[in-house]
């Protein structure tokens, strides 16, 4: 269903803001990624050794640029469903002694060139940090308990002096930590009941902050909205553990289903819900349990995935391309808008992680021994991490509405606004779901006083199925459309159809 006004006619929009009216301040890891040992995302993505553009570590320098200028501050590692049958000692040590391995997560062959310390190093190149998973499916408290220690003790016992003889006598100081992954789904190896997660949960976070008390924790949340044990999974899980942890994960993919785009372009409107009914179910535990403390989110793994897409897939082989998809500019205008609602519940959400970083369902895509290029995702997700940053604002958004199968009655417009540590600037995202027509909004910044001038970036073009190639990697890429001044703390912008849009105001000419 194409998105229709329902007067048929264009009818302005209105945007009010008041800086007294505060969500909560960004937390920068809202803008974080995700590397999982799939496909091509670690092998012949970020690391390709004989590539004329590698590193003396083997890992790709086109590649670390393109992900310095995400500025994405933590990735999530080493999985994802892969997590749950790794032996995380196979990834330490000389690469030559290192054992080759069947995956049974993606049926592919690890080859564990790269590991947790190859891994740490790559973070420091491209300045991020790391936010590393333990395998609670095949393994659990001994195996998770000796990796804090390999990571983060400063020496004098077996795996700290192990990892000082591996060449790293520091220690990683690894913050972050996910205790296992989707452990509710039928899918994942050593897939387990909540009763039977929650225990392993809460006894394998006590000895994982017996090494190291300083550590964040992050306990498995619903795979997804549809799971049948949604909302149940995580009250459940919380009656053990609750105390033990500091966030929830929550997990989302989408994609456009036949002949509907209108609902998919308002496919935010689910992460908006699917972000609240965890939280009741997560407040509903502090509750019941008494608790002090607030258990925040860790969105950990969102994206646009065309799952309905997915070919056979090839039998152990290495670095076999899975889930590479190709994004379009409608999907950028989806990823906008997905970053959008995780702005607006930053006061919650306090982690969250594009799910993956290179060629697996990516905005950065990669040839082996050729170039990368920015898909079209990459550019609303590297501008909101670049002007997302600061203080989120209540946003009052009015005006035309739709109709859509998923959702029934929808706004045409949504939008964040993000005060900045100077005052005088403020960012307005903003997307367009009419695929037809431009809409004009009317953007209220009375309380504001400084504000003078407007600059209107956006991302939209003739063409919503346009894709970018290694031959032409910007095709969808975003542009200015110009400078407006704000008379009165009043400005009127046009938003072009079907569109993500990013207005950034402030003192100036």
């Amino acid at each position: 269903m194409s998105p229709t006004r329902k007067e048929g006619a264009v009818v302005a929009a209105r945007i009010a803001l008041d800086p007294a009216f505060v969500v909560a301040d960004v937390d920068p890891r809202l803008f974080g990624s995700f590397v999982e040992h799939l496909g091509r995302c670690v092998y012949t993505g970020i690391y390709e050794p004989d590539h004329p553009e590698a590193d003396p570590d083997g890992f790709r320098k086109d590649v670390a640029d393109l992900v310095r200028a995400l500025d994405v501050p933590i990735v999530r590692y080493p999985g994802g469903n892969f997590v749950s049958g790794y032996r995380w000692e196979d990834g330490v040590g000389p690469r030559g002694q290192r054992p080759t391995r069947l995956d049974l997560a993606w049926r592919s062959i690890e080859t564990n060139e790269v590991g947790t310390d190859d891994f740490m190093a790559w973070c420091a190149t491209v300045g991020t940090a790391p936010m590393l998973a333990v395998n609670l499916g095949t393994r659990g408290v001994e195996a998770a308990r000796d990796l804090v220690e390999y990571c983060n003790h400063p020496g004098g016992t077996y795996w700290s002096d192990l990892r000082a003889s591996n060449g790293n006598r520091q220690p990683h100081g690894v913050k972050v930590w996910c205790l296992g992954n989707e452990m509710d789904g039928p899918w994942q190896i050593g897939h387990k009941t909540a009763e039977e997660y929650g225990r392993l949960a809460v006894e394998t976070a006590k000895a994982m902050r017996w090494v190291d008390p300083d550590i964040e924790l992050i306990a498995c949340g619903s795979s997804h909205h549809r799971m049948p044990t949604f909302g149940s999974w995580e009250a459940t899980v919380l009656e053990h553990c609750y105390e033990h942890v500091d966030y929830v994960s929550v997990h989302a993919y989408y994609e456009q289903r036949p002949a509907d785009r209108g609902s998919f372009l308002a496919c935010a409107m689910d992460m908006d819900g699917m972000i609240e009914d965890v939280l009741a179910s997560v407040d509903y535990a502090r509750a019941r349990g008494k608790h002090r403390k607030r258990i925040n989110l860790s969105f950990d793994e969102w994206n646009v995935w065309y799952m309905s897409r997915r070919a056979e897939e090839p039998v152990w082989t290495q670095r076999p391309r899975l889930i590479e998809d190709r994004y379009s500019l409608v999907d950028a205008v989806v990823v906008g808008n997905l970053l959008i609602s995780l702005l607006r519940h930053a006061d919650r959400v306090r982690i969250a992680c594009l799910a993956q970083l290179v060629n697996v369902i990516a905005p950065i895509l990669t040839e082996p021994g050729g170039a990368a290029w920015r898909q079209s995702t990459y550019h609303p997700f590297a501008l909101t991490s670049r002007y997302g940053r600061g203080t989120v604002l209540r946003t009052v958004v009015d005006g035309p509405r739709y109709e859509t199968s998923w959702f029934g009655d929808t706004p045409l417009l949504d939008a964040v606004a993000v005060r900045h540590d100077d005052p005088d600037e403020l960012t307005v995202f903003a997307v367009n779901r009419d695929q037809h027509e431009a809409q004009p909004v009317d953007l209220d910044v009375r309380g504001f006083g400084g504000l003078t001038v407007v600059e209107h970036t956006t991302l939209s073009g003739d063409d919503p199925d346009a894709v970018n190639t290694a031959d032409d990697p910007e095709r969808v890429a975003p542009r200015v459309l110009g400078r407006y001044p704000v008379d009165g703390g009043r400005v009127t912008v046009s938003l072009p159809a079907l569109s993500w849009n990013m207005l950034r105001l402030r003192s100036g000419d």
